[in-house]
């Protein structure tokens, strides 16, 4: 039996998929992971503080990047509504 994807793994592949020049929202990614974990128990907006701090590890990784307004922003620092990127987005 394989294990469950990982979080960080769906965020990842949500990036990547949107390509170079777009961005996802965090509910999207929030959603996603909630149907192939598969845990009836936690809705997805259960996820959307772990999909969150998730996004703060990875873009301080360089596996993604985090924007607000349209624009990178510091994962230590940004606040409010924000969307995530693939690392070369243009």
């Amino acid at each position: 039996m394989s294990s469950p994807p990982k979080l960080a793994d769906v965020m990842i592949e949500l990036c990547a998929k949107a390509g170079a020049t777009q961005t996802i929202d965090p509910a999207d990614v929030a959603k996603a992971f909630f149907e192939v974990i598969n845990r009836p128990s936690v809705p997805w907006q259960g996820y959307l503080q772990t999909v969150r701090d998730t996004a703060v590890a990875l873009a301080k990784e360089g596996k993604i990047v985090i924007y607000r307004k349209g624009a990178p922003v510091d994962p230590d620092t940004f606040r409010g509504v924000y969307r995530l990127g693939a690392p070369n987005i243009t």
